[in-house]
């Protein structure tokens, strides 16, 4: 199953790259995304895909939902007494376990675990600082990971987990640069902060004069920190990282204010990270996720409000193939790629 899941998301993918010379008159070649009936209104900023059949989403109105049938039912499975709080990224192991991060002010932000498919839930973690605010999550493996807050007294606060997001521990911030004194992090698709292999993890960022992106190679105890050419302000900056190993990536964002234009939308890095050049053809637009398609090296896809775009050249020239609204995306380890957004939309990639 996970060889053809592989090798169908690669023809759905290599379709798309001569798709903008060659696309059908009527639509009818080329990838789409195909929504499934959530049976939800809430906005799904978190997504966590397993694999073809089972996946996370989480949002607003403390919604977590969970499908282990490919899609065709979510069950609705969140913590309950939570339907106030925002749970703006959720990171799942299988279909029984998974983390996930509630967003906001003081006592808002919040982890919650739970190792029987949501039939119950632990609190981990809750903020007691006024001045923290936490973001998103990620892991290395199914033991050790961390979670990100915007700047306390000017640096960014980092979180570390050593027992699956059971409980938590704040990392000193000594190995921290300082930030920017209106730069923060976007809490927009739950990835913000995403890790690739057993001790490197990345931080986008925005807010202020520069878009930059900070690296760690050592689980949070030291980071670097580069600009990247993404346009950065109030509501603009690095949205999204995804990377595929160690040193090759892609961060996407821009500016969500649609009264602002996004010029810049995508870059790319060879280095880890340590500098970033613009994409030759960016996103036409805003985007707020991206993610790399396994088993396809350079294959990276990236969604937001305006439209969804394909990359096969790691993310130097973008081809938009689809123009519905979605928030976050990804892939699962058979390579099956799903995307989430408002009003409770979820779908899979397919071919048509």
């Amino acid at each position: 199953m996970g060889a053809l899941s592989s090798v169908s998301c690669a023809a759905v993918l290599l379709i798309t790259a001569v798709a903008p010379a060659n696309a059908a008159p009527d639509g009818s070649h080329g990838p789409k995304w195909q929504l499934t009936p959530t049976g939800s209104e809430a906005r799904l900023r978190g997504l966590s895909v397993v694999d073809g059949r089972t996946a996370w989403a989480s949002g607003s109105l403390g919604t977590v939902l969970r499908t282990t049938d490919g899609g065709r039912t979510w069950a609705k499975v969140g913590p309950p007494g939570t339907e106030t709080l925002e749970f703006r990224d959720i990171e799942a192991f299988d279909a029984d376990n998974a983390v996930a991060l509630s967003i906001g002010e003081s006592q808002k932000s919040r982890i919650y675990s739970t190792t029987d498919g949501g039939r119950t839930w632990a609190e981990s973690f809750r903020n007691t600082d006024e001045k923290a605010f936490y973001d998103c999550i990620g892991f290395f493996d199914r033991r050790n990971g961390l979670a990100l807050s915007d700047p306390v007294d000017g640096k960014f606060r980092v979180l570390s987990t050593n027992d699956g997001g059971k409980s938590w521990k704040v990392l000193p911030t000594n190995g921290m640069p300082a930030a920017q004194p209106k730069e923060f992090a976007f809490a927009a698709s739950g990835q913000c902060l995403v890790t690739s292999g057993p001790k490197d993890a990345w931080i986008a960022t925005g807010g202020d004069a520069k878009a930059r992106a900070f690296h760690t190679r050592d689980r949070g105890l030291t980071w670097t920190v580069s600009d990247t050419p993404l346009q950065s302000g109030p509501s603009a900056g690095v949205f999204s990282l995804a990377f595929r190993d160690s040193r090759t990536g892609v961060a996407v964002g821009g500016d969500f204010d649609p009264v602002n234009p996004t010029k810049d939308a995508a870059a790319r890095t060879s280095d880890g990270g340590k500098s970033w050049t613009k994409s030759a053809r960016a996103p036409k637009g805003y985007r707020s996720g991206a993610t790399y398609v396994p088993y396809l090296p350079f294959a990276i896809l990236a969604v937001g409000p305006t439209g969804s775009d394909v990359s096969l050249d790691n993310g130097n020239r973008w081809f938009q193939f689809d123009s519905g609204s979605f928030d976050t995306v990804d892939c699962g380890r058979d390579a099956s790629c799903w995307a989430a957004g408002e009003k409770g939309r979820v779908a899979k990639l397919t071919l048509r």
